[in-house]
């Protein structure tokens, strides 16, 4: 029997906390070298035009463990899964943060990147272990924990640099990585998982199969794709324009912009409220909306900073609402396949993050920042039309829960 028929007890505010801060610490090891490049490239003789393959293959370690190792969640005891793989991270740090040469540092970083996906199986048990009444909001405390995550990760990453070297981000990292392992062994429960019925290859294969019964999960991977795809065309190519005249801002006063999204995180924990009262959708719609207006006000960052920051807020907080009413709807649809439905759902995400820069950076080059609007604003409409067009009565979230509810 599942621990969803037997509706689990609610978890404690501390153990949201441990998540939460599980998940920022994670996701902030594949962010700290964004703006430790210069640092690294002058630390191992690396071409300006070279170092940028630290990000690079930081970001396919990611995408493959969204592949491979996410799903093992519904395979595993997920306390073991989780705490491996956090321990294991520390020894990834220590290898960046020792590296003797550059071939040691590409390997640390790609398996860095590899390994961050436990923030995934995190939110994944989180849920997994909440009622589903309590799950919007404790996905949403979850998730804020990695927007927090993201937006420290740099600016610590520049000051530790400043302090004591590059190296030291990844030691400090390492450290706390440890003491959040021994912490979530501690806490979290350890009760076996119900085992899969599937072996790996059959779980990793069951991915297309959920792709094809579950309406909610292709409507809501198709939104992350959009929407993420809309927020790397806004944050990739933000600093030309504010380094160039007639603002020609330094990159500290450019990195506090990033700061304004941390309104993202009252979003997330917001739209988890509203999902759990059952408003996911109407949720969904208004923020959508929001990110296809601010556009309007990003249009004049080169001429005014406060269009700017209103953008930025109002950009995130759409962002954000509408990533944890996702996740909140997907993980009410089938409780043996959690990790799996987590996996799916980011590789969408990660799909769409790639396409924009790419797109964003061109569109730049060709158009400028103007171009860059429009563009952002066409894939917020895109998405907003999907969105109205995913609302079929015959195909109503509920009732696709309720009938996948009954299957394995």
């Amino acid at each position: 029997m599942s621990s969803e028929s037997s509706t689990p007890s609610p978890l404690s505010a501390k153990v949201v906390l441990l998540f939460a801060v599980a998940c920022g610490l994670a996701v902030g090891n594949v962010y700290y070298a964004q703006p430790l490049l210069d640092a690294m490239a002058q630390a191992f003789d690396l071409a300006p035009a070279t170092v940028g393959i630290v990000i690079t293959l930081t970001q396919v370690g990611y995408g493959l463990g969204l592949l491979l190792l996410v799903p093992l969640g519904d395979l595993l005891n997920r306390r073991r899964l989780i705490v491996s793989q956090t321990l294991l991270s520390v020894l990834t740090l220590l290898t960046v943060a020792l590296a003797p040469n550059s071939a040691w540092l590409l390997l640390g970083m790609a398996c860095t990147g590899l390994l961050a996906v436990v923030t995934q199986v995190l939110v994944a048990y989180a849920a997994h272990l909440t009622p589903v009444a309590q799950r919007g909001r404790v996905v949403g405390m979850v998730t804020s924990g990695i927007v927090v995550g993201i937006l420290l990760a740099r600016t610590v990453a520049g000051t530790m640099a400043d302090l004591a070297g590059w190296r030291s981000v990844y030691l400090l990292s390492a450290g706390l990585t440890l003491l959040v392992a021994l912490a979530l062994w501690k806490v979290l429960p350890t009760a076996e998982q119900p085992p899969a019925v599937q072996r790996y290859g059959q779980l990793l294969g069951s991915l297309l199969l959920l792709f094809k019964e579950e309406k909610i999960l292709r409507d809501r991977a198709v939104l992350a794709m959009l929407i993420f795809a809309a927020g790397t065309v806004l944050w990739t190519p933000l600093v030309l324009p504010l380094s160039a005249p007639p603002l020609s801002l330094s990159h500290t006063e450019i990195g506090l912009f990033g700061l304004a999204g941390a309104a993202g995180a009252l979003g997330a924990a917001r739209a988890g409220h509203l999902a759990d009262r059952g408003l996911a959708q109407w949720t969904s719609g208004l923020a959508l909306t929001l990110m296809l207006l601010s556009w309007l006000p990003l249009a004049f960052t080169q001429s005014s900073l406060w269009a700017l920051l209103v953008g930025v807020i109002t950009f995130d907080l759409g962002l954000q609402a509408v990533h944890v009413t996702s996740q909140s709807l997907i993980y009410s649809v089938r409780p043996q396949a959690q990790s799996r439905l987590a996996a799916g759902y980011m590789l969408f995400y990660s799909a769409g993050s790639a396409g924009g820069s790419i797109a964003a950076t061109a569109t730049y080059a060709w158009a400028g920042w103007t171009g860059v609007c429009l563009l952002g604003a066409a894939i917020n409409g895109v998405a907003l039309a999907y969105w109205l067009w995913s609302l079929n009565p015959g195909k109503h979230p509920v009732t696709a829960h309720c009938a996948s509810s009954a299957r394995p």
